[in-house]
């Protein structure tokens, strides 16, 4: 179909529903347009800023009539601020939207007319959720700030005073290190410049234990009194680590090998009952609460009874793994990240679970190392990146032929692609499927499938 927009074009449209990735999904006489800050049920007024041979994408300019789905953003910094898209969504039409892609991507991408979903699992807390955050310095009139890029901007950050992602203690923690910085006369690191000093704070909460981390990252040299910013952090009890790391390139990293400051190395969470030690770097779910949730489904679909061998590919911290060892003879983790691995074996050592073994390295080259040490698996469970179990790790997992795999993903698109081989190619079929809410407000959605083979 010939586009009927022209680039630039202003067009009224008609949202229906939400695309994966947050924007609203309109049609103008059957061609698709994709609006970027259109909600369903709005009518619009948008400008396009892309025509493709089969679809167009356009930038909502003024709402025209709002959907009755609209409601007041309750933080002051939106929706300017890129943390979040989706508070002036009702929460329930979130997750009704959420699970309407999980679905529409088994069914279009997966080839499964009438995919087995079950009802998706909403947050327990919509708001002040998240246990990690990484703030970005900026300079202002006043001095040094901290907060979040503007939306689609990646050189402009947005100063921030009160993030509804955060706890009040992790909004307290961060407006103390803004006003260290201004009374040290340090200024904020200028990413279009690249000039200035001071670059990001990484927050780190245990939610269940009250424990905070804190990495200071900074542009080389050393420009601050180590004693002082110390002493800053510790009039909060909380916090139990801080650390510094040194990023002189141009990106905008944080993942960075750090030097400890004062206190513990690494804090601590806990999780269905287990402690997890949570070192600067390491992957852990950043909402805790819904992560419980998460491990505990994945737990279910695995329907352990003590007897199985359970493989646990992309296994971050070993934090699924560990989790199900209790219930397993024995759990075999791979994990590309040393450090990630590092802390599996600590995690395990810490809970004393001698049944689980990990090990570095890419998941599709290790598979058949893993086989050769601990035989075939009765159970496998993968919790890929976004780009989901690409190429050898795809082939080599379904070719273990184990007869249950649990697939934890971050990125619908991809689960469904990837059962779509799993079943045509492998001899699997998709038997549950569940949505996790761990982000509302943002377009992210966790699932949790069960693949088993057919005899």
């Amino acid at each position: 179909m010939a586009a009927p927009v022209k680039l630039h074009e202003e067009i009224e449209l008609q949202v229906d529903s939400l695309a994966y990735g947050g924007n609203g999904v309109a049609r103008l006489n059957g061609f698709v347009v994709f609006v970027r800050r259109g909600l369903p049920g709005d009518r619009v007024r948008a400008r396009v800023t892309k025509v493709k041979r089969g679809f167009a994408e356009a930038l909502a300019t003024e709402v025209l009539e709002p959907s009755a789905q609209r409601v007041e953003a309750p933080c002051a910094h939106y929706p300017a601020c890129g943390g979040c898209r989706f508070q002036d969504l009702d929460y329930t039409a979130q997750v009704a939207a959420k699970e309407a892609q999980v679905r529409d991507s088994l069914v279009r991408i997966g080839g499964l007319p009438d995919p087995p979903l079950e009802p998706i699992l909403p947050a327990a807390s919509p708001f002040f959720y998240r246990n990690k955050l990484e703030y970005s310095f900026t300079q202002t009139p006043s001095g040094p700030a901290l907060g979040f890029h503007k939306a689609g901007r990646w050189d402009e950050v947005l100063e921030v005073e009160k993030c509804w992602l955060t706890t009040d203690l992790g909004n307290a923690i961060r407006n103390a290190v803004r006003d260290w910085a201004r009374e040290e006369g340090l200024v904020a690191y200028d990413q279009a410049e690249h000039t200035g000093y001071l670059r990001h704070l990484v927050l780190r909460e245990g939610r269940n234990t009250g424990q905070v981390l804190a990495m200071l990252v900074t542009h080389k040299g050393e420009k601050f009194e180590r004693d002082y910013f110390v002493e800053v952090l510790r009039r909060f009890p909380e916090v139990r680590s801080i650390h510094w790391a040194i990023n002189d390139t141009l990106s905008e990293v944080t993942n960075l090998p750090s030097t400890l400051l004062w206190g513990e190395e690494a804090i601590e969470e806990e999780l269905l009952g287990l402690r997890f030690r949570i070192r600067p770097n390491a992957f852990l779910q950043t909402n805790t609460e819904m992560a419980e949730q998460l491990y505990a489904l994945a737990i279910e679909y695995a329907g352990l009874t003590g007897s199985e061998t359970v493989f646990d590919l992309y296994c971050g911290t070993g934090t699924i793994g560990l989790a199900m060892a209790k219930d397993a003879l024995s759990v075999w983790g791979v994990e590309i990240s040393e450090e990630s691995v590092a802390c599996a074996l600590e995690n395990a050592d810490l809970n004393e679970i001698s049944n689980a073994a990990f090990f570095a390295g890419n998941v599709g080259q290790s598979i058949e190392e893993l086989v050769e040490r601990a035989g075939s698996p009765d159970v496998v469970v993968v919790d890929p990146p976004r780009a989901g179990l690409a190429g050898k790790a795809l082939k080599r997992t379904g070719a273990l032929a184990a007869s249950r795999i649990v697939y934890v993903s971050c990125n619908p698109t991809t689960l469904a692609s990837d059962v779509k081989i799993l079943r045509q190619e492998h001899g699997y079929e998709l038997i549950r499927a569940r949505a996790v809410d761990m982000f509302p407000h943002t377009p992210h959605v966790e699932t949790v499938a069960l693949l088993t083979q057919v005899a």
